[in-house]
């Protein structure tokens, strides 16, 4: 695959199920384009979120990482390496949105 697929490659090959490989390939980049249309902030930018500023830096790395792991063989330390990533990929996207309303109603009170 191109190298900017590299990081959907992983996470293809992390999970040993077929289809929930796809899906979750598939999860991977519509979570990308999904984004914006769930972006209900009262502020726009990550400016005022110092939280969400350092968690924006881990999805950097995650991508990163993952995309390095994307093209190495399929060999015993880079599966494991992928599973875990996988999971804090998808964990971001879980964590970020919740941090951001903790903030907002901590700014709000």
């Amino acid at each position: 695959p191109e190298w900017y697929f590299l990081f959907a490659y992983a996470i293809l090959r992390s999970i040993p199920n077929k289809l929930g490989g796809v899906i979750a390939l598939v999860m991977s980049i519509a979570i990308l384009f999904l984004m914006p249309l769930l972006h209900t902030n009262e502020t726009q930018g990550l400016q005022f979120y110092p939280l969400n500023q350092i968690l924006f830096w881990y999805m950097v790395i995650m991508i990163l990482l993952l995309t390095w792991i994307g093209a190495r063989p399929v060999e015993a330390p880079y599966i494991i390496t992928g599973q875990i990533l996988t999971i804090l990929y998808f964990s971001y996207y879980i964590i970020n949105p919740l941090i951001i309303k903790l903030w907002d109603n901590m700014l709000n009170s």
